[in-house]
């Protein structure tokens, strides 16, 4: 499976679980859902301020971000 659709899967996973809609993380992220959702999609790649945002956002590591290590 691609690092862009584990990261995606993995996002809206710990996402859900926090309680944040795709529209409440863009807003954090200064975007839009839409573009936001090409993330969870695996359509586009996240900078490296973006993925340490989440992880922050979501109390996960990068490691489970990319699909390197379990929940």
């Amino acid at each position: 499976m691609s690092v862009k659709i584990e990261l995606g899967k993995r996002l809206k996973e710990v996402r859900r679980a926090a309680g944040y809609t795709q529209k409440q993380v863009a807003e954090k992220l200064f975007m839009t859902q839409q573009q936001y959702s090409r993330f969870e999609n695996g359509i586009f790649e996240l900078n490296y301020d973006q993925l340490v945002f989440l992880c922050n956002l979501f109390d996960v590591s990068s490691d489970f971000l990319l699909g390197l290590e379990h929940y």
